[in-house]
């Protein structure tokens, strides 16, 4: 360990305290025979498709008409998880979870289907990038997610939020752009009772304007007295190491080449519009809220996806139920991200309701961690979703030492696989340091506080998730995370 007299006392926004160790050394290696393999595959479709032309084949790698696509990724065989999930398994406290995840601390790891990139992978990069796709791949998320929303001119593009521009790119620097936000820029009052402020939205700008911007990390200051100050406001447990260079903003159609170049699988969520639908288009005609879902499976069918590569998701139940009725093949992996549960009677609501949505044809549902999730009380599961925490002063997690709760389903995650339901989950590293999720009321830690007092507890939370609940996949901000312990367990 550095003496305590060598340690920084400001540590500078482009590095984070996650885990305050630096690393300055990360070797990658590269795997002999894979060009030649994927120059025999593609010969392989070529041939199949010139003597059988009736027959459907997988789509070519994408070619892409902007420079910086040459030499376009290929599908990564080397995954690299890095430092973080052995820091967290080191973390852990003593127990025979603990022991099984040492025993793969050496083990190769593989893509997997269990791990979900959640915008790619922004504990580190600019969410919703190409940079930061990448970076979940070469940490080994089988599916990789884009949040959809549409621009002025009705392209559908990547953005966690339709109105979230000011805070992910840098478009109040540019100034021709910012003046057509929803909300310009407004600056922080001197005597700080007004906050910066400003809203721009996909909606503003067309396509062409979009790509023109440049990622960065989700962040704002609200004290910022001029649009550059206001890029600010990273969260210390963030980093900005990854804003330089222009993180490059993809149209959806483009993150389906690239993800297909790649050899993974899809999960698009359709964001419910922060503007009135329907929206009025540059043709005149009234865009709506159907013609929206469509155009995204519009776009995989052009791609010549496979229904079954593709994993699309909404929180509003109407696009679920129109895929259902309109798009039965891709409606079988549609997800309904369920945010009922954020109050008491939506979460009783959403119990009750698991039947009828089976019947509907639901067949996956997507709560947040803590709705799948509670305390074992004295032995006795109380299965309430507003239970209060217990203290998490203990250690262990029914893994040889119970004086921490133990970790069980909840009445919601109960009733769901009752009814015939799959569940998938979000979002695991988006909480920070997890040492305070109870004094803090963490939103995705709330229902489990008691039994999370550290970091090395996210994997107690991940396997109650993986081997009680029976979770098919979850969402993380950084997926080496999910991908160690996928790998691992044989997920």
């Amino acid at each position: 360990m550095f003496p305590a007299q060598l340690l920084p006392e400001r540590i500078p926004p482009w590095r984070s305290d996650v885990e305050k160790f630096p690393v300055k050394n990360i070797f990658l290696f590269t795997v002999p025979g894979r060009a030649s393999f994927a120059m025999h595959l593609t010969s392989v479709t070529l041939l199949v498709g010139a003597l059988a032309p009736g027959l459907t084949v997988a789509a070519p790698p994408p070619h892409f008409d902007r420079p910086e696509w040459l030499g376009r990724p290929r599908p990564i065989s080397n995954i690299q998880i890095g430092p973080r999930p052995f820091y967290l398994v080191d973390q852990m406290d003593e127990g025979s979870l603990k022991k099984k995840l040492e025993s793969c601390k050496e083990r190769r790891n593989t893509p997997s289907d269990f791990s979900i990139s959640h915008r790619g992978a922004p504990l580190q990069f600019p969410e919703h990038t190409k940079e930061s796709w990448l970076a979940a791949a070469r940490e080994g998320a089988g599916i990789i997610e884009c949040d959809v929303a549409f621009t002025k001119d009705l392209q559908l593009v990547c953005r966690h939020s339709q109105c979230d521009l000011h805070t992910t790119t840098n478009i109040l620097t540019v100034p021709e752009l910012a003046a057509k936000c929803t909300k310009p820029f407004t600056p922080a009052s001197a005597d700080g009772k007004t906050k910066a402020s400003a809203k721009c939205c996909t909606s503003d700008i067309t396509l062409a304007e979009f790509k023109s911007l440049c990622g960065k990390m989700d962040s704002s200051d609200p004290t910022a007295m001029t649009p550059e100050q206001y890029q600010s406001g990273v969260m210390d447990w963030r980093t900005s190491l990854y804003n330089d260079g222009c993180p490059q903003l993809h149209s959806h159609a483009e993150f389906i080449s690239l993800v297909n170049s790649l050899g993974l699988k899809f999960t698009s969520e359709l964001k419910t519009p922060e503007v009135p639908m329907p929206f009025p288009s540059p043709g005149g005609k009234n865009y709506t809220q159907e013609m929206y879902a469509q155009q995204l499976v519009d776009e995989f069918r052009a791609a010549r996806i496979q229904p079954s590569s593709v994993f699309l998701q909404s929180f509003l139940p109407a696009d679920i139920f129109y895929w259902i009725d309109k798009e039965p093949a891709f409606a079988r992996q549609a997800i309904y991200l369920d945010e009922r549960v954020d109050t008491p009677e939506g979460y009783e609501e959403a119990v009750r309701g698991m039947r009828d949505l089976a019947k509907r044809g639901v067949r996956i549902m997507g709560p947040p961690i803590f709705a799948l999730l509670d305390l074992e009380d004295d032995g006795d599961d109380k299965n309430s979703k507003h239970k209060p925490p217990g203290n998490g002063n203990g250690n262990g997690n029914g893994n040889g030492n119970n004086k921490k709760p133990r970790i069980v389903p909840s009445t919601y995650a109960k009733a769901a696989k009752k009814a015939g339901l799959d569940l998938v989950t979000w979002s695991l590293e988006r909480s920070g340091p997890l040492k305070n999720v109870a004094a803090d009321k963490e939103y995705y830690y709330q229902t489990v506080a008691g039994a999370v007092d550290g970091d090395g507890d996210v994997y107690d939370v991940v396997d109650a998730l993986a081997k009680r609940v029976g979770v098919k996949g979850m969402f993380s901000d950084w997926p080496a995370t999910v991908t160690y312990y996928a790998n691992c367990m044989g997920k």
